[in-house]
């Protein structure tokens, strides 16, 4: 019986990411906010342009308004920065 294949693990940049966007990463723990993380989260882990992100964040300030349009994610974290914005409390 051959042994399972390894997953090929490649580091992912989700964090950095939403650290430039402004995007507070434990907001995941947040019920109606959890799909959004994970589903960003699993687009990240699968996303075939690695070294675009890289060269991506290695280029820009410490802070920027929106992701790289090559960025499978680009709308969760529109919403997630959207949602951030908005006075606690309100939907």
């Amino acid at each position: 019986m051959a042994a399972p294949t390894a997953r090929k693990c490649q580091p992912i940049h989700i964090y950095e990411i939403m650290e430039r966007l402004g995007i507070d990463p434990s907001g995941g723990v947040i019920p109606r906010l959890s799909l959004s993380y994970a589903a960003a989260l699993h687009r990240c882990e699968a996303c075939p342009s690695e070294q675009a992100c890289r060269d991506w964040l290695d280029s820009l300030p410490a802070a920027v308004a929106f992701a790289p349009r090559f960025c499978p994610n680009v709308d969760i974290f529109f919403e997630l920065q959207v949602d951030q914005s908005r006075p606690h409390g309100q939907i």
